[in-house]
């Protein structure tokens, strides 16, 4: 199976249109199915007319490894060029997980279209997966898999995997259930294979197994499959039985987006950073908190009128205030990415609350200290006024404290009532340390300009 690159692409992308425009189905078939899945998806978006040719000189069963490798906005641009007797075939050649994650995106009228074109059998699989909450273990699990006995030889294991094995999605792991479907162990393929066929699989599992509910969080699985370098975990009901597998690609997929939520998040542009989005929805989006900022905006106009006797009095002040405001905001937006990540991947817990809310604020002391000593020094050389140069640079040392103080305890505070700390945005850090640095700012200023 061949890999692409860039230039080679491009090249196949030609001699593959080609072979399309001239109905040269062998060469078509030698070239493409060459390819890996994940290659094809990206040649065959290159095409255009040549797409209906691909549909006849591919099996469905060929092109659903190509359908599967899609994104979802893609997947529903492609879908709608299948008749309906190949797409069904497509559908029935995909696995159960992956195609409930499809239908997932479409409305309910096509979805109850689709599952009814497939095979009961099927069907049935994916409306079970259909049926778990969204974001749930279940949601994201796979049905095919292979169960076996504690009480089987390996040697009738073997055989079992050979006619099972192929319709299932990860056979590295086998897992154990007793006579009710209820898990009681594990045993690796590699396990099987260096024992003694006349062994029993009781004989070699591993009865500590770690599995999760269909019910738990999928990022919390995801993690758990990281944390442990698994290749699948198992998935448990309320009984304790054996429904299903989370597998390694769907972890990895569930981390991917999720990390993608919390940029959008960080970033007040939730929703909106898929690049396929179109320009009305993305600005329905982010609206909401883009008119919330501009609200809270106004209390940064209202600090400034507060202290306009401060400013007449030394005019040079204003002349720093989008300096003091962008080093706060700047801090104050470090300090929550890392606070975020940390919550997401339990290092808060591990660590200590207090302990990491001290580092980002001793942080952000020494970033100001360092930073307030040189912008004094600079205000001096330029200016030659030292007081100036002090108030600007006590202000930025104190106002990086206090906005790695705010940076890091926002999420947490907004993570103990229980919501999504990803939704502290960037923007609203920003403008939250833009209203204290500038009283910080100005209290330093009429302070130090009242002593003297």
């Amino acid at each position: 199976m061949e890999k692409l690159n860039e230039q080679a692409r491009e090249e196949f992308v030609g001699l593959i249109a080609e072979s399309l425009q001239q109905e040269r189905m062998e060469t078509f078939r030698e070239l493409f199915l060459d390819l890996h899945p994940a290659d094809q998806a990206e040649v065959f978006l290159e095409l255009d007319e040549e797409r209906a040719v691909v549909y006849e000189f591919l099996s469905p069963e060929e092109f659903a490894e190509v359908f599967d490798s899609f994104e979802p906005e893609v997947q529903k641009e492609v879908a709608l060029q299948l008749n309906d007797q190949y797409a069904a075939e497509v559908y029935n050649n995909m696995y159960a997980d992956d195609v409930a994650d499809f239908l997932g995106e479409l409305e309910p009228r096509q979805m109850t279209h689709i599952l009814q074109a497939m095979d009961q059998e099927g069907a049935n699989d994916v409306r079970e997966l259909l049926a778990y909450e969204d974001k749930t273990a279940g949601a994201i699990m796979t049905k095919e898999f292979v169960s076996i006995k504690a009480a089987d030889t390996i040697e009738a294991v073997i055989e079992h995997l050979r006619r099972e094995g192929p319709d299932a999605e990860m056979i590295y792991y086998l897992y154990v259930v007793d006579a009710q479907d209820k898990l009681a162990g594990v045993a690796s393929i590699r396990d099987l294979i260096v024992a003694d066929s006349d062994r029993t699989v009781a004989e070699v599992m591993s009865s500590r197994v770690v599995s999760v509910h269909v019910e738990d969080d999928q990022e919390e699985v995801a993690q758990l499959i990281q944390k442990y370098d698994f290749l699948a975990t198992p998935v448990i009901d309320n009984e304790g039985r054996l429904v299903g597998i989370v597998t390694v690609d769907d972890a990895l997929d569930v981390l991917a987006e999720e990390a993608s939520e919390d940029i959008g998040e960080i970033s007040g542009s939730r929703g909106s950073t898929d690049v396929s989005v179109n320009a009305f929805k993305a600005a329905r989006l982010r609206a909401p908190w883009i008119i919330l900022l501009m609200f809270l905006g106004l209390f940064t106009a209202q600090v400034i009128g507060w202290f306009e006797s401060t400013l007449e009095s030394v005019v040079l002040l204003a002349a720093f205030i989008p300096m003091i405001m962008g080093s706060a905001g700047n801090t104050g937006t470090q300090s929550l990415a890392v606070s975020v990540r940390a919550l997401a991947t339990g290092n808060i817990e591990r660590k200590g609350l207090w302990r990491t809310i001290s580092r980002e604020f001793s942080t952000g002391i020494m970033i100001g200290v360092a930073s307030g000593i040189v912008i004094t020094i600079l205000l001096y050389l330029f200016y030659g006024e030292p007081l100036i140069g002090v108030i600007v640079g006590f202000s930025i040392m104190i106002s990086l404290g206090v906005a790695s103080v705010i940076g890091t305890l926002v999420p947490l505070v907004i993570n103990k009532l229980k919501l999504d700390p990803a939704i502290a945005s960037g923007p609203f850090i920003t403008t939250l340390t833009d209203i204290i640095s500038l009283l910080i700012y100005f209290t330093v200023a009429s302070s130090l300009i009242q002593s003297i």
